[in-house]
């Protein structure tokens, strides 16, 4: 017998023998908020990375080197403690030099001039590249035609000369290297931030701050410049290596302050004394192998932060690590990687 009053879905179901849901069961559930998944912080991806460990690494040794010298080195760097040009030993780990003071104890506190230095340096080129960079670059016209030509005189003048000249001219001291090499090693970035900034100042939200009537040095430091992070940075990490290096051949060929210690100074003096004539490497391989460690550092974090920033790169790392697991070869292409189903359409 057929039950009256019932919907067609309903007497279907009763034939069927399954029960009838009630009235609340057919009412839909409510929709639940997505969860946001969360991303790993660029901190994060940086500390996972091999290169950035092992840059951050060796540049954590030299500074702390640097910060605790009295207390690492055993001599004072200027004492006179045993023979000149004493082989390396368990009493002088790295030996002596031509005047009998102990190599390890002058390399270590060399540390603190060269990082000062180049650090210092590095900074300084960075701030006056970005403001002059970025200043040429959204401005555009005469202010960006004069700002352009200075760079470009900058730029054509031979670098290595005209730090020759000004530091032989410039009373020799710390803050005179500094001045030299600063004042030679901003155009180089000042026109990459440049162009950076022409392209950026087309994009849409540049044109809706300037809508908005924010100004100009607003839009500059506050819209424009955080997108240009990844290159400052990349250019500041050059500019250090560039500024430890240039400083050590500035000393080395004398015209740096001799009385200082440094990386370059002990360089200087090491072929003074005729170091590679007499055979004591040990005099200058120290100083030299710290220069070459900090900038390997450098440029580890360097390229770290370009494969971390740059999309290509990245995407290619992490297609990379899926293809290790399942254990195949990506390659050494640059290309952007494209992953194809083994169940393709015969």
């Amino acid at each position: 017998m057929a039950v009256t009053g019932l919907t067609p879905s309903e007497t279907d179901l009763t034939q069927e023998g399954l029960p009838i849901p009630d009235a609340d069961d057919l009412v839909p559930a409510a929709p639940q908020p997505a969860r946001r998944v969360k991303g790993r912080s660029p901190l994060a991806g940086l500390l996972n990375n091999r290169k950035a460990a092992v840059g951050a690494s060796i540049l954590l040794l030299f500074v702390v080197a640097g910060i605790f010298a009295p207390w690492i080195a055993q001599y004072a760097p200027d004492d006179f403690v045993a023979r000149p040009n004493q082989a390396p030993s368990r009493e002088h780990w790295f030996g002596t030099d031509g005047y009998g003071q102990d190599v390890f104890a002058r390399t270590v506190w060399g540390t603190r001039n060269s990082l000062s230095t180049g650090l210092i340096v590095g900074i300084a080129v960075t701030v006056i590249g970005t403001i002059v960079g970025m200043t040429a670059g959204y401005f555009r016209g005469r202010v960006d035609d004069v700002l352009s030509v200075v760079m470009n005189v900058m730029l054509i003048v031979p670098t290595i000369p005209l730090m020759i000249v000004l530091a032989a001219f410039l009373k020799p001291g710390f803050w005179t290297i500094v001045a030299v090499l600063t004042g030679t090693g901003w155009a180089w970035g000042a026109r990459v931030l440049r162009s950076q900034t022409l392209a950026l100042r087309e994009k849409d939200f540049v044109s809706s701050a300037q809508v908005a009537g924010e100004r100009a040095p607003r839009i500059i430091f506050r819209e424009i410049l955080p997108n240009m992070l990844s290159i400052m940075m990349a250019g500041m990490f050059g500019a250090v290596i560039f500024a430890i290096g240039a400083q050590a051949a500035l000393e080395f060929l004398g015209l740096g302050n001799p009385s200082t210690i440094s990386w370059g100074t002990n360089l200087y003096w090491a072929q003074n004394n005729g170091g590679l004539i007499t055979g004591s490497w040990w005099t200058f391989v120290p100083s030299g192998s710290c220069i070459a460690l900090v900038a390997f550092s450098f440029a580890l974090l360097n390229f770290a932060i370009d494969e971390l920033t740059n999309p290509r790169l990245r995407s290619q790392r992490e297609t990379q690590a899926v293809m290790r697991k399942s254990k195949r070869n990506l390659g050494s292409s640059r290309a952007t990687p494209v992953l194809r189903s083994e169940t393709g359409a015969s």
